[in-house]
């Protein structure tokens, strides 16, 4: 069964596919209203959400399918200690595809793992959010015309922010792009981001404290909020919540035609004052996620017809996997609260192994 957990499960190829879809969607609504009468979306929310939420469940009912929901742990059975892998089973049973968001990482690999309809990550914690990036594609498609060639700038928070880690998955296939990684030293991106989509690919990327330095050279400049529920500790997230406030003056040395980005929501750092100029994209990038959503709910609704009932098969049996003789250290990881979950690392080229569910550095190596 297909399921989409990372911007990565989808080729470059089924990008365009989708983009050319949603285009048309733009385009011939009409045509689409009907698409998937009879379907229904489950959206299970496990953490606070809005736009992600909201869009899919829109974009389901403009293709003329049904939405049952959980919004929050205290109305689902989750409150009460069920697993992941058994809300994932039981809810196949009553829709077509599933959209999840749960605050621990792997925790949609674990759907898919045992849903028997298609599972769209709509957030994982830290980690990954295929959907916002395809919202996010969307808008550069329209606003710059080629995912090529780009300066692309990202500020804010990198380390948790899960949207930056899948953008930058999906930009760095594509030739002739440079990023600018914008961020407080305690909110660098991932050792592992930056070694699997950018170091191994030698695309080049620079790492800097200051917004203003390389905003002469942006094409695309990707605000991003400081998440106050990521941080443990209240004091840290205190100290770091103003590093980047994105106001009028600060984009006087920008392009013209720059097009500023947001996950929403926004908290302060962008100043409201910026939102009349034309090179803010915000709130255009939210219209643009509710249109790829319609596209892939009909990809994998399609898709879906083909192996209905079967569960994604995940083989954790290959020489390249370590079981169960380490443990995965990463508190924000689901497989330290799920059920009778494997330990599962992955061995890559370099010897690193990393959990096959949050991607976090096995510590110690075996």
């Amino acid at each position: 069964m297909k399921a989409v957990l990372d911007i990565l499960d989808l080729s470059t190829d089924e990008l365009e596919e989708l983009i050319a879809k949603a285009e048309d969607i733009i385009a011939h609504p009409a045509k689409y209203a009907h698409a998937a009468d009879g379907k229904k979306l489950a959206t299970l929310f496990f953490e606070p959400s809005t736009r992600t939420r909201m869009s899919f469940e829109a974009a389901m009912y403009e293709l003329g399918g049904h939405v049952i929901t959980t919004a929050g742990v205290d109305s689902s059975s989750a409150s009460k200690g069920e697993s992941v892998a058994d809300t994932a089973k039981t809810v196949s049973n009553y829709v077509d595809i599933i959209a999840q968001r749960h605050p621990k990482e792997g925790s949609a690999l674990v759907a898919a793992m045992h849903a028997t309809v298609p599972v769209i990550n709509a957030g994982d914690g830290g980690h990954c959010h295929p959907t916002q990036t395809l919202a996010d594609l969307l808008t550069i498609k329209r606003e710059k015309g080629r995912f090529d060639h780009l300066n692309v700038g990202l500020c804010g928070d990198l380390k948790f922010g899960r949207t930056v880690h899948s953008l930058i998955n999906a930009l760095a296939r594509y030739p002739g792009n440079r990023f600018f990684l914008i961020s407080p030293p305690e909110l660098k991106v991932p050792s592992y981001v930056k070694k699997a989509a950018l170091k191994d690919r030698a695309i080049p990327y620079l790492q800097t404290e200051d917004m203003l330095e390389f905003m002469p050279e942006l094409d695309i400049l990707y605000m991003t909020r400081i998440q106050r529920e990521r941080f443990a500790d209240p004091g840290e997230y205190e100290r770091l919540k103003d590093s980047y406030i994105l106001t009028p003056a600060k984009l006087e040395t920008a392009k013209k035609d720059l097009a500023i980005l947001h996950p929403l929501p926004r908290v302060n750092e962008i100043s409201v004052a910026v939102d009349d100029d034309p090179r803010a994209c915000y709130f255009k990038q939210v219209l643009y996620g509710k249109y790829m959503r319609m596209a892939l709910i009909l990809k994998l609704l399609k898709e879906q017809e083909t192996d209905k009932g079967v569960a994604r098969k995940v083989d954790f049996s290959g020489p390249e996997y370590v079981r169960d003789s380490l443990r995965c250290k990463n508190g924000r990881c689901i497989s330290n609260v799920e059920q009778e979950l494997p330990q599962v690392f992955r061995r890559g080229a370099d010897g690193v192994c990393r959990c096959v569910y949050c991607e976090a550095k096995a510590d110690p190596e075996p």
